[in-house]
């Protein structure tokens, strides 16, 4: 059975993917799984084992659905569900005249919408793995529990020399970077907690975080290593997983750090763990959570909260209390302990 598998973006999003691909190979007989997504995102699916074939495209998605037509799908799982992914599912079945089935996973736009804009939330308190699996129901495909999966090829593990001395007994991955302003905490509250941190720290960021972690490093630059910028995306994943536990944004990081079983202090601002991507480990929820290794830390107490189902440049409201009343003192209890218990 050939079946191709559809998700655009982004970093965490293909991350939690990865248990539908696992269990629909294993689970499904003599499934062929395919997977489409965009270039930029080649590296993060690469090395997975449980594909057998990808597909990736820049700008143009005309001549990939061209390579799409060569290969006569039985199923199609579409894991982002937006205008283009119903183009090519309708370009692709037009083309064949066949019965090919088609699964496209609930988004969910109306209760997010009603979440976002009102008073009321109505999300489930699971995660959306577990929404993307009843996307897969119809096909006798149940999720094994088994989480996130996250593969780094041989060539992409870190070197002896890539870390400093001062690291090589252990550290804390602090990923401070984000896509959004409104996501990420504030570098002062950073600095406030890596001063009071008598542990090494490694920075997790893109290019774009180099400065703002160079402002931090000033602190102790024996103790603060900077890799924002220095490492791709699969060497920041084995930095991840050689670190004590992780601290960090609402982030693609984050869902690496979930797929490797890492402790996860996760700090949000305008987004929330309701609208599905809270950390995954493969058995937790919100309500009732059986995952101690994992601790938000949110403000709940306001009612601009979310302000939108992604993020924003600035705070709307000019305050951002989402993230500056984050209290640092109970962020920097929960690091020590988790230091302390190891």
């Amino acid at each position: 059975m050939k079946i191709l598998i559809i998700r655009f973006s982004s970093i965490g999003d293909i991350v939690l993917t990865t248990p539908i691909i696992r269990c629909v190979k294993k689970q499904v007989p003599h499934a062929m799984i395919h997977y489409l997504t965009k270039k930029k995102y080649e590296r993060i699916l690469s090395s997975n084992p449980y594909i057998d074939k990808h597909f990736f495209f820049d700008c143009d998605i005309m001549p990939t659905i061209i390579e799409l037509l060569k290969e006569k799908y039985d199923v199609i799982i579409d894991l982002h569900h937006n205008l283009r992914t119903l183009y090519i599912k309708s370009m692709l079945t037009q083309a064949f005249n066949s019965n090919i089935q088609k699964f496209s996973f609930p988004k969910l736009h109306i209760r997010k919408w009603l979440y976002v804009n009102t008073p009321w939330n109505i999300m489930p308190d699971s995660s959306i793995v577990d929404r993307y699996f009843k996307t897969v129901k119809a096909l006798g495909v149940k999720n094994d529990g088994q989480g996130l999966d996250y593969f780094i090829p041989e060539e992409d593990e870190l070197k002896k020399d890539d870390l400093p001395m001062s690291h090589m007994l252990g550290f804390v991955a602090c990923a401070i970077g984000g896509q959004h302003t409104t996501k990420k905490m504030p570098v002062h509250k950073w600095i406030e907690f890596c001063k009071q941190l008598d542990f090494p720290i490694i920075l997790l960021g893109g290019e774009e975080d180099r400065a703002i972690g160079e402002t931090i490093k000033q602190i102790d630059e024996v103790k603060i290593y900077n890799a924002c910028g220095k490492f791709n995306l699969h060497e920041s994943a084995n930095i991840i997983k050689r670190s004590r536990f992780v601290i960090t944004h609402d982030t693609g990081l984050m869902h690496i750090a979930a797929a490797f079983k890492k402790p996860i202090l996760s700090i949000w601002g305008n987004t929330t763990p309701w609208l599905g991507m809270f950390p995954y480990y493969g058995y937790n929820n919100l309500k009732d959570t059986v995952a101690p290794n994992s601790v938000i830390f949110e403000n709940r107490s306001l009612s601009c909260r979310p302000c939108s189902k992604i993020g924003f440049d600035a705070c709307p409201k000019k305050h951002f209390k989402c993230m500056e009343d984050i209290p640092v003192d109970k962020l920097l209890d929960k690091a020590k302990e988790l230091i302390n218990t190891k």
